[in-house]
């Protein structure tokens, strides 16, 4: 099933995608969870699926205002280079281990919402990515036992403002509203491997990034086992698995994002995630 967070007149909801529509989970469980990210860590997925069961969509999707999938996600962790293709074209040594950086969750915004190229710089860029969300919390686990903690998946753009994140990682990574997430979370139910994912980003139309997930060196289970060494995985924790080749910053010249542009992150059987650019206000 898909899963998204969203917003309308009433407020803030969660629910599931139906044909063109959207099913009310918040509203229909009574407000039990109070978000998502409470339906995962209330272990509700069975019973958000009884309660849609039969049921008709409460809303078109043309009638929602998406959110960032989690809108508040504890972590949001990424891996800065899991394609070697990717690492080359940015002059940089592929790590030993994964390299890791944190996105806040103000950095993100949902499906079709406008993301903001900053007035501080003009070299803004797209990293298309695969991410998972967890779905069942640990500490110390196995590779072998990762994959049972994946509640789901994602597309996801990593929105990177170059010259600031050669001074700072987190500062070229966390401006405002420069990266999304969604449009929504397909459960990992319907999605038997992710490592055999196409992934295509586009920006006016014209294809920048396309790959297949086969070629990600650090695999979802990998990543889940390094990560959970330090810090335990909560449920709703967004970790993003990092981005192919064909990034702006690597192509000459290189290939900004500028106001007017509309970027989409389109992987196989995880939807599209559509945002127009704009300049920040101010």
């Amino acid at each position: 099933m898909k899963l998204l967070s969203f917003s309308t007149r009433t407020g803030d909801s969660y629910g599931l995608v139906h044909g063109d529509g959207v099913i009310d989970l918040g509203q229909r469980l009574g407000g039990k969870y109070a978000d998502l990210r409470s339906l995962l860590e209330g272990d509700g997925l069975a019973e958000a699926t009884a309660t849609a069961k039969g049921a008709s969509a409460d809303y078109g999707l043309d009638a929602i205002t998406y959110l960032q999938v989690i809108p508040n996600a504890r972590r949001i962790i990424c891996i800065g280079l899991n394609y070697r293709e990717h690492a080359a074209e940015m002059g940089m040594d592929f790590p030993e281990n994964p390299s890791l950086f944190s996105k806040w969750p103000d950095a993100l915004v949902g499906h079709e919402q406008d993301i903001v190229r900053p007035k501080a710089s003009s070299h803004f860029d797209y990293e298309g990515e695969l991410a998972f969300i967890i779905g069942k919390p640990g500490r110390h686990i196995t590779e072998g036992e990762a994959m049972a903690h994946v509640a789901g998946y994602t597309p996801f753009l990593d929105g990177s403002v170059r010259d600031f994140q050669g001074q700072s990682v987190i500062a070229g990574k966390n401006f405002q509203h420069s990266g999304s997430c969604g449009p929504w979370m397909t459960t990992a139910d319907e999605v038997p491997d992710p490592a055999k994912l196409r992934l295509t980003t586009r920006l006016n139309g014209n294809v920048v990034q396309n790959e297949s997930t086969e070629q990600l060196f650090y695999s979802v289970a990998n990543i889940i086992a390094y990560i959970s060494q330090f810090t335990p995985l909560h449920p709703g924790d967004v970790i993003a698995t990092g981005t192919p080749s064909g990034v702006g910053a690597g192509r000459k010249p290189p290939l900004w994002m500028k106001p007017g542009d509309r970027i989409e992150v389109e992987i196989s059987g995880l939807g599209c995630l559509a945002n127009n650019v704009v300049a920040e206000e101010g």
